[in-house]
């Protein structure tokens, strides 16, 4: 399988060999069941992420489930190593060139292929679901489906799923024309693993050498913190918001410099709203930024209250980061 295909035009779907209750299913029904898997399932494999513009980057993954918990080692196998592990929504990543491990509390896993951010049944308002082949990916057979957008503030996917589980062994990101952004895929798989709960706990916990770093999250609401969005944007639903510290060296912070991180769904794309005060040292100039499918969009906005640096990131076109920063406003 050519795991760089995502810097080539998006070739034809495969040849579409559906039963009738595989093609009746709708959005929600596959999504549910790709959900399912990846939280239900043991698993351990080579996860691979490649963009148009020609970035990749790898890594392995161990993942273990007993009852309600989830467990999961996730190692760079590209860039600065690190080993990043998660117990529920405890999360700790450990960097061994500066002997630093770095631990927070995340309110989901974020397990691959993390789809599902919302439980909200209108996502089927919002994109359409229909099998459109088969194709076999890191040695399983799968069922393909594209997932539609009914409008341009969205990105399309096309999902391959295990059949036997539903597990997702490998997504594509596609633009508003249909080309692929972002691929994401296993080149090596092993389901039902024999992953060790205990040992993966017990490595999470053996911090012996490390300097540990704690990043404090404080739960807090846009409202009590002094925002809105005068006009929301269709389809996404405001699911978190935190004060969180952002030291480039790790270092304490202050209550004054804390960063709030806003964050919307609308079930499959997220995006985050980052609003801190203005720094002129700093803060430079506005920009926009494009990594694979993920942008970013930055601010400066004025008030009679004062200035602030707002900074919008998400898996969606441009378009839906500009709505968000311009329906941003000071309340308080």
């Amino acid at each position: 399988m050519n795991l760089v295909a995502a810097q080539t035009p998006p070739v034809a779907a495969p040849p579409v060999q559906a039963d009738a209750k595989s093609a009746d299913r709708g959005v929600g029904e596959w999504l549910m069941r790709m959900h399912d898997a990846s939280r239900k399932r043991a698993y351990t494999g080579t996860f691979v992420v490649s963009s148009a513009s020609g970035n990749l980057s790898s890594a392995r993954i161990w993942h273990v489930c007993e009852g309600d918990q989830q467990m999961e080692r996730v190692e760079a196998l590209t860039g600065v190593p690190r080993s990043t592990f998660r117990h529920n929504d405890q999360v700790i990543t450990f960097f061994p060139q500066t002997q630093v491990a770095r631990t927070e509390r995340r309110e989901s896993l974020g397990l691959f292929p993390n789809l599902l951010k919302s439980s909200d049944s209108a996502i089927d308002e919002f994109y359409a679901a229909r099998q459109v082949g088969s194709d076999r990916v890191a040695g399983f057979d799968a069922s393909v489906v594209q997932l539609k957008p009914k409008d341009k503030l969205r990105y399309g996917y096309r999902i391959w799923s295990e059949k036997k589980s539903g597990l997702v062994v490998k997504l594509q990101t596609l633009d508003t024309d249909g080309r692929v952004l972002e691929q994401a895929a296993f080149s090596d798989l092993q389901i039902d693993a024999p992953v060790k709960m205990g040992t993966l706990v017990h490595m999470m916990g053996d911090t012996a050498g490390y300097k540990v770093v704690t990043t404090e999250l404080v739960k807090t609401t846009a409202a009590a913190e002094g925002w809105s969005l005068k006009n929301p944007v269709a389809g996404f639903k405001p699911m978190s918001c935190y004060k969180r510290p952002m030291a480039a060296d790790g270092g304490a912070i202050g209550a004054a410099d804390n960063t709030l991180q806003w964050v919307f769904s609308d079930g499959l794309a997220s995006v985050s709203l980052f609003v801190e005060a203005y720094d002129p040292s700093r803060h430079t100039r506005e920009a926009h930024l494009v990594m694979g499918a993920t942008q970013m969009l930055t601010r400066h906005l004025s008030g009679p209250t004062g200035d602030w640096w707002i900074t919008v990131v998400g898996e969606v076109p441009l378009q839906t980061l500009k709505a968000f920063a311009q329906s941003l406003e000071r309340t308080k």
